[in-house]
């Protein structure tokens, strides 16, 4: 019987041979940061001529990881995106990509199943029911482990081990298990939920288990964290103690860390792409192209049930019914991401959303003016940084959200210090701008559950003056340069090499 090096016997079979060739040749590259998530930061393309190549994704996760490796050397454990056998490990700029083969049925168990029909809802407070498949669950654990095989394999001694997001709970765990002598952080990109959802899950104790492997646990948002450190004390009867965690380790236990660290953007560059004449141009033409309308009304999101967007084009249809806004002084433009799309809840909320913008066109738009402009489709990063510069007004209204940096990017590429941001309550960007804005005023804060709210802030953000909005703009403005992505990854990395010690357990 074939095994891995943690012993876990049978999954030689799982890897195939050829994968277990390629764990055998990186085994001598070992790096002193190694950052594991879902995905690896390339996607490949293919050229006219069916030449296949890697191109850096676009995101403040991969901008965050660049600066994290400034003076380390780094490899990045995930997935490349196609099902089957994995490609070899190979370098993308000073990043070494080690890949972890997914198989289709892994894909539809672990990823579209268990991450993103049971954990994903019940991380998003049940806005949709979760399932609860023991399938699922099997398929999970065992990428998770695979993920932590190859996390070990290329770590070298004392190295830094830095875990992303939900769908990788349990590598911490396993990564300890093999290889105690590294540093381990995990950072949860979406909200973690309170005890009462949390404890719906069959697995609850599993990933508690799992993310306890950790040194350092780091949340988008306060309120987080302190439902992680509640969850351990009620759900696993373990010791707590402000923003600590005791485990029930053979060996007396240790001392594990969970606290905020909100994840941010790269302002600067962001900002310098903004201000290139060619976008500026670009945000001319969008204005154009929708009729020159006095007001743009702007949203941007994946097609999320978390998002708000039904909410929000239900607030904008009754505008336009009372009469407060109309075509063509107004248009709303809403981007919509495709997302998840052979998930059923997802495939429902497609045709909902786009029922409902066909009926608002129909009953309000004139002939050559729509009163929703209705985009199914994935933009570069200059097009959205043309359409943040077209838009007067920035609706970000999800029912519930880790971060949400969209409304961090159009503050960014807001440098004429114009436009408004009408934002949720319940995304980390309101936390956050909350903390550090004191009595300045920012955003148009809005409960998107309660329609005439959030029809009273769309339409304040609409009659602002220029110096309301001016003021507002470069309160959101200096808070996200100041804390971009740079600062947030720095923050995270001090946190884990702070982290308790052994040492600190025993006192």
């Amino acid at each position: 019987m074939r095994t891995t090096c943690d012993g876990h016997p049978g999954r030689q079979a799982a890897y195939g041979t050829g994968a277990r060739r390629k764990l055998d040749k990186v085994r001598t590259d070992r790096y002193g940061l190694v950052i594991a998530a879902n995905r690896l930061p390339v996607d490949q393309v293919t050229a006219p001529d069916g030449t296949r190549s890697w191109r850096r994704s676009p995101g403040g996760l991969v901008t965050a990881m660049d600066a994290a490796m400034r003076d380390r050397t780094g490899a990045w454990v995930g997935w490349a995106g196609d099902a089957g056998t994995a490609p070899e490990p190979f370098t993308e700029g000073d990043l070494r990509l080690v890949p972890v083969p997914l198989t289709d049925a892994e894909i539809a168990l672990y990823y579209e199943g268990f991450s993103n029909d049971t954990l994903w809802p019940i991380y998003h407070d049940v806005i949709v029911p979760a399932s609860f498949h023991r399938a699922w669950w099997t398929a999970y654990d065992e990428v998770n482990r695979r993920f932590a095989d190859r996390v070990c394999e290329v770590a070298a001694p004392d190295a830094m081990v830095w875990i992303h997001d939900y769908q990788l709970q349990l590598v911490p765990k396993y990564v300890r298990a093999q290889r105690p002598d590294v540093r381990i952080g995990w950072f949860n990109h979406i909200p973690f939920p309170p005890v009462e959802l949390f404890a719906q899950l069959p697995w609850r104790r599993d990933i508690l288990e799992g993310l306890l492997g950790a040194d350092f646990l780091g949340f988008q948002r306060t309120p987080d964290a302190e439902n992680f450190v509640r969850a351990c004390r009620r759900l696993a009867g373990l010791t707590t103690r402000g923003q600590l965690v005791r485990t029930k380790d053979p060996d007396g236990g240790r001392l594990v860390r969970a606290a905020s660290v909100p994840i941010s953007i790269d302002a600067a560059g962001l900002d310098a792409l903004a201000r290139t004449p060619a976008v500026r141009q670009r945000a001319r033409e969008i204005r154009a192209s929708l009729g020159n309308p006095r007001k743009v009304l702007l949203g941007i999101d994946r097609l999320d049930y978390t998002k708000g967007i039904r909410h929000r084009l239900k607030a904008y249809e009754e505008l336009l019914r009372d009469n407060v806004i109309r075509p063509p002084d107004v248009v709303l433009v809403q981007v919509a991401t495709p997302s998840r799309e052979r998930v059923a809840a997802y495939r429902e909320l497609r045709t909902e959303v786009e029922r409902t913008v066909g009926r608002i066109n129909g009953q309000y738009a004139a002939i050559g003016s729509a009163a929703v402009e209705y985009l199914h489709h994935t933009y570069d990063r200059e097009e959205m940084a043309a359409l943040y510069q077209a838009a007067d007004v920035m609706l970000v209204t999800p029912l519930r959200d880790g971060m949400n940096l969209v409304a961090k990017e159009y503050v960014t590429c807001r440098g004429d210090e114009d436009g408004a941001l009408v934002l949720s309550e319940f995304t980390g960007a309101y936390q956050e701008f909350a903390a550090l804005a004191g009595r300045r005023n920012t955003a148009y804060i809005c409960n998107p559950h309660d329609i005439e709210g959030l029809k009273g802030r769309m339409a304040e953000a609409i009659r602002a003056d220029r110096r309301t909005r001016r003021s507002r703009m470069r309160a959101l403005r200096a808070i996200v340069a100041e804390h971009d992505v740079q600062a947030w990854s720095r923050t995270f990395l001090a946190a884990l090499e702070s982290a308790p010690s052994p040492a600190d357990a025993a006192r």
